[in-house]
């Protein structure tokens, strides 16, 4: 069987497909972290149509460059073109450009940042090409790109000599939740969300687990495991992406470890307050930390009530469960460590779920409550686990989030007490809904008269529906 798939992408191909038929020259930036799913999506939008698809290596910058001219004289049919000595990507693209002259070609360059490092002249050698010819053909130049910081830094940035020359650029995300079925068919609900703890929805990382295998399998074979792909992929990427690891490592170290805080990250570490402030910021844009204040604090109040989570579902498992036990795994013990990680690992995924649910995309499709602003609320000791806001219609809905089966009893409890701390939130005058979202809940249809319940059933009719569409 396999395992190459190519799913649910159509907002992006989408707009790639709409850049082409404009049938003017377009330079597009497409960018994302690795094993995003990039390369396969460009490949998929472009089999159809006449391009050229280089790939740069670590070679010498000139070492690429004949190799991009191999592939365009292929592309021509051209031997000559081939053997013609070009200094520069500018005089060589130029030269391609004037071949072509009014042939629609997409010419895609991937991993465009390992040429910014071996030649930092490119950008601006680029640029000429553009100015000079390249904008007045009808080519379709997408440059890509892994490392997120460099793409941002070096080719989207003002100071960047490509400013102002591209018309459109993507930042490729993950896959949706209720699409990740697709690459395990077969699997319950319960294990999907599991699954998606584990390796949120990074298209490579979900090809790593078998439909075949149960998950906890798949865990001990695919992730706990010396030598699999998912076993040393957070430290593989952390030191391709930044310059520091060791740092960054620390850090994330600490907020796996429960310190939340700035303060105690700073004290954990023993960096220097304005380094830690500097990495978080950076782990940010990266997508691998997020900041949450509570949804109804003022700027002011902001500022100060930051928490920090470990935000990527790969990282947060890797830090919880692969590097504090690196030597039982490194002796062959996986299945030792996971199985007594099986209890911990049940409240790990109670923050997993509650992130799940308060994901936009779910909370809409699960709750149909469109909302301004969605988060958590937190207040001396009191905390609702999803606040949604309607601000233009003074709507609000709270919700609870238990990854746990409940009996009426239980739910009917968790529900009463939401709706006596929604009245600490401080919303006089606004209609208030309740909701809670679990594992299942016994009862629901009862509990449906007076609130809002949800549960895996409700999750497994979104997918059926979504694999439908």
């Amino acid at each position: 069987m396999s395992r190459q798939k190519f799913v649910n992408r159509k907002r992006e191909l989408k707009f790639l497909e709409g850049r082409y038929q404009s049938r003017k020259a377009e330079l597009i930036i497409i960018y994302g972290r690795r094993r995003i799913g990039k390369t396969e999506l460009i490949l998929q939008f472009a089999r159809d149509k006449p391009h050229v698809y280089f790939l740069a290596t670590e070679k010498p910058y000139h070492e690429n460059l004949r190799e991009l001219q191999r592939l365009l004289a292929e592309f021509l049919g051209d031997e000559l073109f081939g053997r013609i000595a070009f200094d520069d990507i500018d005089e060589l693209l130029i030269a391609f450009a004037e071949r072509i002259q009014d042939e629609r070609v997409v010419l895609v360059v991937d991993e465009f940042p390992l040429l910014i490092e071996r030649y930092r002249p490119i950008l601006s050698l680029l640029q000429k090409a553009w100015d000079l010819k390249l904008s007045k053909s009808r080519i379709m130049l997408i440059l890509c790109g892994s490392s997120v910081s460099a793409m941002e830094t070096e080719v989207l940035s003002y100071k960047s000599p490509l400013y102002g020359r591209r018309s459109g650029q993507w930042r490729l995300t993950e896959i949706p939740f209720f699409h990740i079925g697709e690459f395990l068919p077969g699997y319950p609900v319960e294990d999907l969300v599991k699954v998606w703890g584990v390796t949120g929805g990074i298209p490579a990382y979900l090809l790593q687990f078998s439909p075949e295998k149960s998950f906890d399998e798949n865990v001990v074979d695919s992730v706990l495991s010396k030598g699999a792909f998912l076993y040393e992929e957070a430290e593989i990427l952390l030191r391709e992406e930044l310059r520091e690891p060791a740092n960054y490592f620390a850090i994330l170290e600490a907020i796996a470890s429960g310190r939340s805080r700035f303060g105690e990250i700073v004290n954990s570490t023993g960096l220097d307050k304005s380094l830690v402030s500097k990495y978080l910021s950076v782990l940010q844009r990266l997508g691998i930390v997020r900041r949450e204040v509570p949804v109804t604090a003022t700027a002011k109040e902001a500022s100060k009530r930051g928490l920090y989570f470990i935000d990527d579902n790969y990282f947060a498992f890797w830090f919880r469960y692969v590097l504090p036990n690196r030597s039982y795994l490194e002796a062959g013990l996986a299945e030792e460590v996971w199985g007594r990680s099986r209890e911990d690992f049940k409240a790990y995924m109670g923050r997993v779920f509650e992130r799940l649910v308060g994901s936009p995309e779910v909370f809409i499709e699960l709750t149909g409550f469109r909302f301004t602003k969605l988060g958590r609320w937190w207040k001396k000791g009191e905390e609702i686990d999803l606040v949604a806001l309607n601000e233009r219609e003074k709507r609000a809905l709270f919700v609870e989030v238990k990854w746990k089966e409940l009996s009426e009893r239980e739910a009917r409890g968790i529900l009463k007490d939401l709706d006596r701390k929604a009245e600490l939130v401080g919303l006089d005058g606004w209609e208030m809904s309740y909701g809670l979202v679990a594992k299942g809940v016994e009862g629901k249809e009862e509990l449906k008269k007076d609130y809002l319940v949800w549960d895996l059933e409700d999750f497994e009719r979104l997918i059926s529906h979504k694999s439908e569409v």
